[in-house]
């Protein structure tokens, strides 16, 4: 897959047909549409594409509380790699796309940039100056310009519409098993190790921490069943999310237990997979109490894992 992260580098590429969207989850509704682009291009024997934004518009614009991410960008971009598409146009949202006339959107950007020949887009896709632009104005377009338009309908799951907005929710309330349930996979954090107080490894139970990332949802403040990636290989862990109260002040970090490991993963990158969440954080009266609980949380996450 090659990735175009501005207009400017999209130079000479082939006739194409493009998925539409934000695709800040890359959830079940999205997969729809990029599978549709997918097939559709193979069909035609043309490239695929996806374009979306490397910005939330939303927050370019600063109306309201900030749209906080989903997914990081690489895994984003490794997400929509897997499914099987050629480009993937990664634009930043700025001033300049944010004044383009959805007709001039349609013309200089999707047909002369992006040699659009067909387009896949949800129904309330919008595009443009106000956006102004719907999934409407796209067909009209096609129907005097010559491209292909297909407007996909939401997904619904249990009666609800999937949307990123429903899983940015699941993962506030610490709903991972939902969350899975509409975006079609674990949520995951990721990043390098930090060094922690290594309180844990005096326990006897060693944790790698990472840092999250402010721009991130992230889940509430618990004891979570996870996996742990590291190197390529899934290691069935336990995580805790939180500020540790029991023993002092600490900014939100996850750290993560793998069961039977013992190397030392410090500048390492590692990802966390959350499978459900097994317990609210609490402040324990003491650290023999605290030592206690982690033990009985090992033995429940060992239990779920089935190790």
């Amino acid at each position: 897959m090659k990735i175009f992260n501005s207009l400017e580098q999209i130079v000479d590429v082939e006739e194409s047909v493009i998925a539409l969207g934000n695709f800040d989850g890359v959830h079940l509704g999205h997969q729809k549409l990029i599978f549709r682009a997918v097939r559709n291009a193979k069909s035609a024997g043309k490239k695929s594409a996806v374009f979306t934004f490397s910005n939330h518009p939303r927050n370019f614009l600063g109306k309201g509380e900030e749209v906080k991410s989903i997914l990081y960008p690489g895994e984003k971009a490794r997400i929509i790699r897997e499914l099987g598409v050629d480009y993937l146009y990664n634009i930043e949202f700025n001033e300049e796309i944010m004044n383009t006339e959805a007709i001039d959107f349609v013309d200089n950007i999707l047909l002369n940039k992006m040699n659009m020949k067909e387009a896949v887009c949800g129904f309330n896709y919008r595009f443009g100056k106000m956006a102004k632009g719907t999934p409407e104005v796209l067909m009209r377009e096609g129907i005097i310009k010559g491209y292909g338009i297909h407007i996909l309908e939401p997904i619904k799951i249990e009666g609800q519409i999937v949307s990123s907005t429903l899983i940015r929710n699941l993962i506030k309330e610490g709903e991972m098993i939902k969350c899975k349930t509409f975006m079609g996979r674990n949520y995951v954090v990721g990043g390098k190790v930090v060094v922690g107080n290594k309180l844990g490894r005096k326990l006897g139970f060693p944790t790698s921490n990472i840092y999250i990332d402010k721009k991130m949802v992230s889940p509430p403040n618990g004891v979570y069943v996870t996996i742990c990636h590291h190197n390529g290989i899934d290691y069935p862990s336990i995580t805790n999310v939180g500020v540790k109260p029991t023993i002092g002040k600490y900014e939100k970090n996850v750290e993560t237990h793998i069961f039977n490991f013992d190397k030392i993963l410090y500048n390492k990158e590692i990802r966390v997979e959350f499978i459900q969440k097994m317990r609210d954080e609490k402040k324990f009266d003491s650290i023999d109490e605290l030592s206690k609980q982690i033990v009985a949380d090992c033995e429940e996450a060992k239990r779920i894992h089935n190790i």
